[in-house]
């Protein structure tokens, strides 16, 4: 079978995917890439969830790319212009042309003798295979086939309908229905207010309240930039104003959790009134940014819940009935409709295998190098975003620091570059992130593990990695260049 050669392959059309084909065509014109993407489209995440209300956590003045500026009227957007945006950018790059659908990598083997990376990728027609010298893997963090429901006692007894959101379809019907939402996240707070529209009423079950915060759906400086300056300076004054904030918040919060706790729960009093139970239902039993903190955009969410059209209960499920849930305190709630907005099932690298001269490697046994690459393993990046800003952030350094990476290997003659990681048996060894949210803990011994120390750890920094990635050397000491040995000399 012959194969297709690149000189990279990029794993996924998404955000990080489109971010990645724009850095290659601009910073490395002279290399061959080809994107996959396993589903039908493009867009990744904002092609596949389709629940009412989709919208973006992050503003999309750093959401966005900063090669093609924000110019949309909202700072936080609805999922279907988030997808026209990364269509619109894919058209106007090209990008589109570079695209195979319906190819998923499922393995990808590395032959040192070779300097290259042979990819298994499943399509309609059947299996076939491409080879690269270089994967930098932007197939998101979680996995789109399923997302992840625990297993309540009694589900085959519901009269009703049950759906998790990244399953939605268009023919589910609440209008006029009573809605139960498991759940207490970013996709259970977009859905509450949206569902509640129309339905009779909507409840949220949580077994544990999460921090939020109302901001405005609309940024007033930024739209008052945009009258005054360029678009591209408005676009950047405004982004690093963002970064600011929210950096500026995020410490804040890990340094002053108390204050900044009562501070949290100070203004959803201020947006529900004084006689709401605020301590019940939004004070978690974690510190703030401990997980990731949720944004009500024009505190829709709080309207919702002030009008009475939904409402919160926080108490542990003891079962699904047929008429809806049984709780643990004894109190039971009656449902046409169940929404288990129950969180994701992470997994690196699209789930594919990978395989190292033969052997199987076990991912979670690395070590993040620059929170783009791994230990041990040669010419190989991965996209994996802030969990306390925008994804896009990290995600365009990682990108552009991959570009500059190559033109350190052609410049030097190397073929292959590994991080390599000294005195490794000694080392200190961190888990990936220290967020507690339950779909962080379940992916344990998945991804790879840090270190306290700079080059192996995942500073939630922006500011400082965009320093590090976009301006500090390639050639640290860490990374190893080399070549495998030409034919004549093995």
């Amino acid at each position: 079978m012959a194969r297709e050669h690149f000189d990279v392959i990029v794993i996924g059309a998404g955000l990080s995917g489109i971010d990645a084909g724009v850095h290659l065509q601009r910073q490395n014109p002279d290399k061959s890439f080809v994107i996959l993407e396993g589903r039908a489209q493009l867009g990744g995440t904002w092609d596949l969830f389709r629940y009412p209300g989709i919208r973006s956590d992050s503003d999309m003045y750093t959401l966005g790319f900063p090669f093609k500026p924000w110019t949309g009227d909202k700072a936080i957007a609805d999922g279907a212009t988030i997808l026209e945006y990364l269509n619109e950018t894919a058209r106007e790059y090209g990008l589109d042309r570079k695209m195979r659908f319906n190819h998923r990598v499922v393995a990808l083997a590395w032959s040192s003798d070779d300097a290259r990376w042979t990819l298994d990728i499943e399509t309609p027609q059947g299996r076939t295979q491409f080879s690269c010298g270089f994967v930098l893997a932007c197939a998101g963090y979680y996995r789109y086939e399923q997302g992840f429901t625990p297993d309540f006692a009694g589900v085959e007894s519901f009269r009703g309908r049950i759906v998790h959101p990244q399953s939605w379809t268009d023919d589910i019907d609440y209008a006029g229905k009573r809605v139960v939402v498991i759940g207490s996240g970013a996709t259970a707070v977009t859905l509450v207010p949206e569902l509640a529209k129309t339905a009779a009423h909507v409840t949220m079950v949580q077994r544990t309240p999460t921090y939020m915060v109302a901001l405005p759906g609309r940024d007033g400086v930024a739209r008052a930039l945009m009258r005054l300056l360029p678009r591209k300076a408005a676009f950047f004054l405004t982004r690093w104003k963002n970064v600011a904030l929210a950096t500026a918040f995020y410490k804040y919060c890990r340094a002053r959790p108390d204050v900044a706790r009562r501070r949290l729960l100070a203004l959803v009093r201020a947006k529900l009134g004084a006689g709401y139970d605020v301590e019940k239902h939004f004070a978690p039993p974690y510190r703030p940014w401990e997980q990731r903190l949720c944004v009500v955009p024009d505190g829709d969410f709080f309207e919702a819940v002030k009008d009475g059209r939904a409402s919160i209960v926080t108490d542990r499920i003891a079962r699904i009935t047929d008429a809806g849930l049984a709780l643990e305190s004894g109190a039971t709630l009656d449902a046409d409709l169940i929404v288990t907005a129950t969180g994701l099932i992470l997994q690196p690298l699209g789930g594919a295998r990978v395989t190292i001269d033969g052997a199987p490697l076990d991912l979670g046994a690395t070590y993040y190098y620059r929170g783009a690459m791994f230990s041990g393993v040669p010419n190989l990046a991965a996209v994996f975003g802030y969990v306390n800003a925008s994804w896009t952030l990290r995600a365009d350094l990682i990108c552009d620091y991959v570009c500059r990476l190559l033109k350190t290997m052609d410049a030097r003659g190397a073929r292959i570059v590994t991080p390599v990681r000294a005195g490794a048996g000694g080392a200190r060894r961190e888990a990936w992130s220290d967020f507690s949210s339950g779909y962080f803990a379940r992916a344990a011994g998945k991804f790879p593990v840090q270190d306290a120390d700079k080059p192996w750890r995942l500073d939630q920094n922006y500011p400082r990695d965009f320093l590090d990635m976009r301006y500090g050397a390639i050639e640290d000491g860490v990374l190893r260049f080399s070549s495998p040995p030409t034919r004549e000399a093995a």
